[in-house]
């Protein structure tokens, strides 16, 4: 039976890991390592799986609850709230909503006992464009055949459970959509994993225990039970789909906030120890008011991501609202660059070693306006809102408001 951990309970239990963690971020980050010791202690505390409905296995936790949990662990390890991020919303987000019982079922033990699962929708020729994948699934009888090319799939290798966007085509090649296919990287339940190789770990600048790969599928074979498909259907069913990525990126803002506050406080107490001119840093007015806006941008960050996740009790998909996520994604992580780089900035040579926490901080803080969703596509999508131009916008964009 799973034991229910109140959002006093979390939050306890992030803040006892995060300091565990704090002593080893280093070793994976040099090492380039999948911090696998720390995956199975927060699967051992509850923290893997958090937002799964309790029927299936889960706490039943809210975004917000989840949201917590990350800020306290991204402010000492990034990688491992990372891992947070992908085994609480995205992927396993979008299978809660919108699978089956028994793809709930298959999935949930997974995730809950240290899985993080893999969203792969990136490929070479298709970033922002998501549409434009060139990846197929096509029907014969009761499966699919998967072919295709993925690139920049954050945990390639050490996820076990994939979840493959691919164009879905008929058994005439008549285009129906896009939809969501299911693969179990080890397991040969209704799924067969030939065909699905693993290629090149990208040699990233940060985050670097985390391994960035493409993924090959050659005649991948995917039962129709391992299809995730809203009742929509295949055309707006992509969508759908697509709106539990709205928590990916709340998740990935409040990573970015995280490692931000961390850095805050990092600053602060540098400033109150180190001495210059024989009075401390933290006399020096403009280093004070450096400080201060650190600790605004944090704190508005904070609030956006924390107002994003609560539209998704008000929200009819049940996830946060595409234009507060996109706000606070694009808000958070651009100011935690700014933050970050201060920070760095007030502890002069030393923040520029390697030995200090602030040069990972500010490798691994640098990727969150880039992946989920690039800073300039989400401000194209606000901006878009606010004047009623579609995306992706076009020539005569005014005209085709709706």
């Amino acid at each position: 039976m799973t034991t229910v951990l109140t959002q006093q309970d979390l939050y306890d239990t992030a803040k006892e890991l995060a300091l565990e963690f704090s002593g080893t971020a280093h070793q994976w980050d040099q090492r380039r390592e999948y911090c696998w010791r720390n995956v199975e202690v927060m699967s051992d505390a509850g923290l893997m799986g958090m937002t799964i409905p309790r029927e299936f296995g889960g706490q039943g936790a809210s975004f917000l609850d989840v949201l917590k949990v990350i800020e306290c662990v991204a402010r000492e390890c990034a990688l491992s709230a990372r891992i947070l991020v992908e085994s609480n919303m995205g992927g396993i987000s979008a299978i809660m909503a919108y699978g089956t019982k028994k793809q709930k079922e298959f999935c949930a033990p997974i995730v809950i006992n240290g899985d993080k699962p893999a969203i792969c929708i990136t490929e070479p020729l298709a970033g922002s464009a998501a549409t434009e994948m060139s990846t197929t699934a096509k029907k014969q009888g009761n499966r699919f055949i998967l072919n295709g090319h993925k690139h920049w799939i954050t945990g390639g290798g050490v996820s076990k459970l994939y979840l493959v966007f691919a164009k879905v085509l008929d058994e005439n090649d008549n285009y129906l959509g896009i939809g969501g296919f299911l693969i179990h990287r080890d397991l040969n339940k209704g799924i067969n994993p030939k065909g699905f190789v693993v290629g090149k770990r990208e040699r990233t600048m940060g985050l670097c225990g985390m391994p960035e790969t493409e993924l090959l599928f050659d005649k991948v074979e995917i039962e129709e039970d391992f299809v995730l498909a809203p009742r929509s259907g295949y055309r707006k069913g992509f969508a759908e789909l697509m709106m539990a990525y709205n928590t990916q990126r709340v998740g990935a803002g409040t990573i970015a906030m995280g490692i931000a506050a961390g850095a805050t406080h990092r600053a602060k107490q540098y400033l109150c120890e180190r001495k210059q001119f024989g009075r401390p840093l933290a006399e020096f007015q403009g280093l004070q008011w450096m400080l201060a806006e650190m600790d605004a941008d944090v704190h508005a960050s904070r609030l956006m991501l924390h107002d994003a996740a609560q539209s998704s009790i008000t929200s009819s998909s049940g996830f946060p609202d595409m234009m507060s996520a996109a706000r606070a994604k694009f808000f958070a992580t651009e100011r935690a660059i700014k933050v970050v780089n201060d920070a760095l900035q007030m502890f002069g040579a030393r923040g520029f070693g390697s030995n200090e926490p602030l040069e990972r901080m500010y490798r691994d803080v640098r990727m969150f306006t880039i992946g989920g969703g690039t800073a300039q596509i989400l401000k194209t999508q606000v901006a878009g809102h606010l004047l009623g131009m579609p995306t992706p916008q076009v020539r005569n964009g005014y005209a085709q408001r709706d």
